[in-house]
């Protein structure tokens, strides 16, 4: 159901900080940062025999990757897989690893994936990389959200999600660029459906028309938004529309070379807070949760701030998508925003509004 335009978007009288913001806007090509679920739901859902090989590959693939990043938990993880409850990860890809790029970086793609094993159900949530949030330790009022990784990395991302949306998120994955390509070549490339008629780097689709995607086509495809009437949205719902497919094709993996080729494409594209140990507790109890996902997006308008652009989300959005992953996590609803979520529909007298469509459950 497409989310309809919300008019409950008041001004108000606050100012925008004068120090300036901790990103660039950048026209830059952009990365898809759900690689790692992919390779995650092959654990949890693949149809892999496991030999002492394929299990010693898995297990020394994850421990390079592992980076705690020191994160605090909001809630006890490992009693949540043990007991068998529905868990979340946030699912981050960066603009570096590819194009000549090796600073910290943003995180353009923001996705928060959330798996309940007894609904057997995976939502995934997309979050505009504009999106304007405050973000905690920052010297300035608020920020675009993707400016959290580049300010504090994985655990002040988790804190701005877990603030905006007051949902815990159990585990994060990051992936850059460099990994994207070779994953989707490793599952044997993906069948798409287009949604519109673009010509983009290596993608070239018609609307409707199913096409078969290679590697390199996928990450255009999944990339572009410059020439979308529905701009980052659009593009967020390619991005989902490829993750469904991989993942489809991922948890079916069979063959040993095939499964070697995923892991082998994570091997330095990846940072993640799940052990070895984590993942195989959660195929034990989730792995019928990766057959049926479904989607959504935190729908934001156009805002115009002092000269920068942001997608300011109003209250009652952040209460709907709030609600809808606290649903999703088996959790109560909220009650009421955190400062931290109410500062993010607020604008000046210099705000512009439009309205865009998203994709719900």
């Amino acid at each position: 159901m497409p989310i309809k335009k919300d008019n409950d978007f008041e001004p108000v009288t606050s100012r925008r900080s004068k120090e300036k913001p901790h990103f660039k806007h950048s026209k830059k090509k952009r990365v898809i940062g759900w690689t790692i679920f992919v390779a995650i739901l092959a654990l949890i859902g693949g149809g892999l025999i496991w030999g002492y090989a394929a299990w010693k590959d898995a297990q020394n693939t994850f421990k390079s990757t592992y980076d705690s990043s020191k994160i605090q938990k909001s809630r006890n993880v490992s009693s949540v897989i043990k007991k068998g409850k529905p868990l979340s990860i946030l699912l981050l890809g960066t603009d570096t690893g590819a194009l000549g790029r090796h600073d910290t970086g943003r995180t353009d793609t923001i996705i928060v994936a959330t798996v309940n094993p007894k609904k057997e159900t995976v939502h995934l949530t997309s979050i505009a990389r504009d999106t304007r949030v405050s973000i905690p330790g920052d010297t300035v009022a608020y920020e675009k959200i993707n400016a959290a990784y580049t300010i504090g990395g994985p655990a002040t991302t988790i804190k701005t999600v877990q603030n905006l949306l007051d949902i815990p998120i159990d585990y994060y994955a990051l992936v850059n660029m460099g990994g994207l390509e070779k994953m989707v070549n490793a599952v044997g490339g993906v069948t798409v459906k287009p949604t519109l008629t673009f010509k983009y780097g290596h993608a070239n689709v018609v609307k409707g028309k199913k096409i078969h995607l290679n590697g390199r086509q996928a990450l255009d495809y999944a990339r572009m938004r410059e020439t979308d009437p529905l701009g980052d949205y659009g593009r967020q719902i390619r991005q989902r529309q490829v993750i469904k497919t991989m993942v489809m094709k991922g948890i079916k993996v069979t063959s040993l070379p095939r499964y070697k080729n995923i892991l082998t494409s994570l091997k330095g594209n990846l940072k993640t807070d799940l052990t070895f140990d984590d993942l195989i507790a959660i195929r034990a109890k989730y792995g019928d949760a990766t057959h049926h996902i479904k989607s959504q997006t935190l729908q934001g308008q156009d805002a115009m701030i002092d000269g920068i652009s942001y997608q300011d989300v109003p209250q009652k959005e952040l209460m709907r998508v709030s609600n809808s992953i606290r649903a999703s996590l088996g959790l109560r609803k909220s009650t009421k925003l955190t400062n931290a979520q109410t500062t993010t529909d607020q604008t000046t007298d210099t705000t512009t509004q439009s309205g865009t469509t998203g994709n719900g459950y």
